[in-house]
């Protein structure tokens, strides 16, 4: 067995672990450029991310809608579909969750928390199946549909919270705010919420269903050859809305979770762009679910610390967003050397 054939079981494990160290290291290097010492400064991001109480809960916060977004993603990937929309499908899965917890009072929070969750759900569910019906029936690109989706949902937000859902008296545009009996919990003393376990529940059950079903050897067959599946008896067409459908109701759910968690009301700006980190997580994931979650938590914690280490070491925020690019970067150029492994003669 040559070396080659050797390496290559290993490489979905290692391409994202050497992208990840890779980018690090170059984000050591930018660090220096900036003037201060890269071991101080990542001791004081990942310490205060992952080693104390409240930045560990803040960290968990900002996991959340990282996660659902990106499982979204990752089960659109599976069928061949590549969403982009998770930006838009947030905004609209939080406008769901919102209404549902401004208009239905007197609820107990047995009801009103899953009815809330459903709402979210179930909006950006349809805000995905929209281009997945796009691709499917009509034949139209699902990149070019689920990108534009997204302004279209933003702007929406933007006008509804100006006008018609605008609290009283508010001095910026939010609505105002949701029950506290559609309020998800939260840990003592952080800002972490019950929207983390939610996460990690979904992410078991998606791992069950793309793993043990029947429906997920239908999705992956699709994503793998749609006209085999086809002539297989998979109508590729159904196969397609459902997974569009089940992307943007993943990625509602982390809209929901931004309203119900931790901002108790909808907000102009809803996501700080977590539907394009999503993106990267999935495609650094390499299709799998756990490792959706171990990267959903490394991206967390980025931005956790981030502040943390623009204070104690004085190296800017940017550095963050530079890390997570290069990041993206390295795992680009290591699926394209993995495809030249695979595709090599001797293989």
């Amino acid at each position: 067995m040559t070396t080659t054939n050797r390496i290559q079981p290993l490489l979905p494990i290692l391409s994202p672990i050497i992208a990840i160290v890779s980018a690090l290291i170059i984000g050591a290097i930018l660090i220096i450029l900036a003037g201060a010492n890269p071991i101080t400064a990542y001791t004081a991001l990942f310490q205060e991310s992952l080693f104390s109480y409240f930045g560990f809960g803040n960290t968990l916060t900002k996991m959340t809608p990282l996660l659902f977004t990106s499982l979204g993603v990752l089960v659109a990937l599976r069928a061949g579909q590549f969403n982009i929309g998770g930006e838009g499908q947030i905004y609209l899965g939080a406008l769901g969750s919102t209404l549902v917890g401004l208009y239905m009072q007197g609820l107990p929070a047995l009801i009103h928390i899953p009815l809330a969750l459903l709402a979210g759900f179930l909006f950006g569910a349809v805000w995905g199946w929209i281009p997945g019906y796009l691709k499917a029936v009509r034949g139209v690109n699902e990149v070019i549909t689920t990108l534009l989706l997204n302004y279209i949902a933003m702007n929406l937000i933007s006008y509804l919270v100006q006008n018609p859902l605008k609290a009283p008296n508010a001095p910026s545009p939010y609505s105002p705010l949701i029950a506290k009996s559609a309020q998800l919990a939260i840990l003592p003393g952080s800002l972490a919420h019950g929207g983390i376990l939610l996460g990690l529940i979904f992410a078991g059950i998606l791992w069950l269903l793309l793993q043990r079903t029947p429906l997920g050897y239908q999705i992956s067959a699709v994503g793998f050859n749609p006209i085999a599946s086809h002539y297989a008896g998979i109508s590729v067409q159904r196969t397609i809305m459902l997974v569009m459908a089940l992307a943007g109701g993943l990625a509602g759910l982390a809209g929901s979770c931004e309203v119900m968690g931790l901002k108790y009301r909808l907000f102009e700006e809803v996501s700080p762009g977590y539907g394009f980190d999503a993106i990267a997580i999935a495609f650094l994931s390499r299709g799998s679910v756990l490792g959706v979650v171990l990267t959903s938590l490394f991206f967390a914690a980025l931005r956790s610390g981030a502040n943390v280490m623009q204070r104690s070491a004085g190296v800017p925020v940017t550095v963050v967003f530079a890390i997570q690019g290069l990041t993206v970067l390295f795992i680009a150029v290591g699926l394209a050397w993995e495809s030249r492994i695979t595709s090599s003669p001797a293989n």
